[in-house]
């Protein structure tokens, strides 16, 4: 317990904190979450291999704050499961003691923690890609906080309840990708697309998101409500794309100054997927409005005369 205090009070002067209001509240955006940080090195302490030599590593730098300890991840855990798998320790016994003196969560997801810890500032996720079998490396970045998405995260909260790490995780990546599928999502969050298509369905009823397209090219980006609160209307129209009758009307305008358009030219054109594209394409081609000659990647589409 004197080992995390002292620990703890050298964080304490790295930690810069403001305050933002959010409603009725006065929300504090810290730089470095300070209960991420403990759980963070309650588990690096609690799951090291004490069988190899080494020591706890905790680093910080102008980039973000670092830890490490001897060891590869928990037999069963990887890279790929981190956020989902069975709550394990590699030294039950310390873990037990640990939770009992109030250190850790006693639901064993203090991963949960770390990652809230980052997204609901609208930080990056935690980075554990540094890995490997010998140690586990944990980077926290220090960026600043995105307060837009703060006071959602926030105004959520307020009505509905602590929002779920896997929408936070969603929410996280559309704030920087934009527009992306479920398939495109579920390797972040670590469920299947069935779960995820779930999460994803929840945000659009709250107003978070809004879907475009049906199937499995179905995309989704932050709704013209978010854009909007954040000042960036301009930047939801880009996102959205053109409607349909418009995005024919440009295919056509492409072949007539072209001479032809392959899917990947649509795809760039209209700013859609593969399957979007194809069906554009396969529309037009319906219609008698253009031809198609060659088969899958070969496939050019020409105007019908």
């Amino acid at each position: 317990m004197e080992t995390f205090e002292e620990i703890e009070k050298q964080f304490k002067p790295w930690v810069i904190e403001e305050e933002i209001q959010v409603g009725l509240f006065r929300v504090p955006v810290p730089n470095y979450d300070r209960r991420a940080f403990r759980e963070a090195l309650v588990n690096a302490l609690v799951h090291r291999d004490f069988s190899r030599l080494g020591a706890i590593y905790v680093k910080i730098s102008d980039d973000g704050l670092s830890i490490s300890n001897p060891g590869g991840f928990v037999e069963g855990v990887t890279l790929n499961n981190l956020l989902v798998a069975d709550p394990r320790s590699r030294n039950p016994l310390l873990a037990d003691a640990i939770k009992r003196i109030g250190l850790a969560e006693r639901t064993g997801r203090g991963i949960d923690r770390i990652y809230e810890g980052m997204l609901r500032y609208g930080r990056p996720a935690p980075d554990y890609s540094m890995s490997d079998d010998y140690t586990v490396s944990l980077f926290l970045a220090n960026v600043a906080a995105d307060l837009d998405f703060l006071k959602m995260v926030v105004e959520q909260d307020d009505k509905l309840g602590n929002m779920p790490i896997d929408s936070l995780i969603i929410l996280s990546r559309l704030r920087e990708e934009r527009r992306l599928t479920t398939a495109d999502l579920a390797p972040s969050v670590q469920k299947p697309e069935a779960s995820v298509r779930s999460s994803l369905e929840k945000l659009v009823e709250t107003g978070f998101l809004e879907p475009h397209g049906a199937g499995r090219g179905r995309t989704y980006t932050l709704s013209a409500r978010l854009y909007q609160k954040a000042g960036q209307r301009a930047e939801y129209i880009r996102q959205v794309g053109f409607a349909p009758i418009q995005q024919e009307q440009m295919v056509l305008n492409y072949i007539d100054k072209n001479g032809s358009i392959k899917r990947g030219d649509a795809m760039d054109l209209c700013h859609l997927n593969g399957p979007q594209a194809y069906r554009l394409l396969k529309k037009l081609t319906d219609k008698a409005l253009i031809k198609k000659s060659g088969e899958k990647k070969h496939a050019v589409y020409t105007r019908k005369s």
